[in-house]
C-alpha cells in the first residue's frame, strides 16, 4: 500500500478529505520520528511498537577495496509487531 492509498484510506473510513487525512498521516509521521530522535518509544496498542536499538561501533571492509573501515555506533528504528498484529497476519482464511 502506497502512501496516497493509505491516505485514501483514511479519509474514507474517518469520513475525512483527503487533505485533512493526509495532514494527519503527516502529524503522525513527525510526532513518531520526533519521539524516536529522543530515544523513546512509541507504542500504538493494536498495532506494535517503534523503538531504538543502539548498534555497536564496528570495523567493515569496503569490498571494492578491501580495505578496513571503522563504521561508527549508530540508532537504528525499530518496529515490534504487536500478538494482535502477528495473528492477524498469520490468520488463514
Amino acid at each position: 500500500m502506497s502512501k496516497k492509498e493509505l491516505i485514501d484510506a483514511i479519509a474514507a473510513a474517518a469520513d475525512l478529505s483527503k487533505e485533512k487525512a493526509g495532514v494527519a498521516l503527516e502529524a503522525m509521521i513527525k510526532h513518531i520520528e520526533s519521539t524516536l530522535s529522543r530515544e523513546q518509544e512509541v507504542a500504538i496498542p493494536p498495532l506494535g511498537k517503534f523503538k531504538i536499538s543502539k548498534r555497536k561501533a564496528r570495523i567493515g571492509r569496503n569490498p571494492a577495496t578491501k580495505q578496513e573501515i571503522r563504521i561508527p555506533a549508530s540508532n537504528v528504528p525499530r518496529f515490534q509487531p504487536s500478538k494482535s498484529l502477528k495473528d492477524a497476519v498469520n490468520r488463514r482464511s
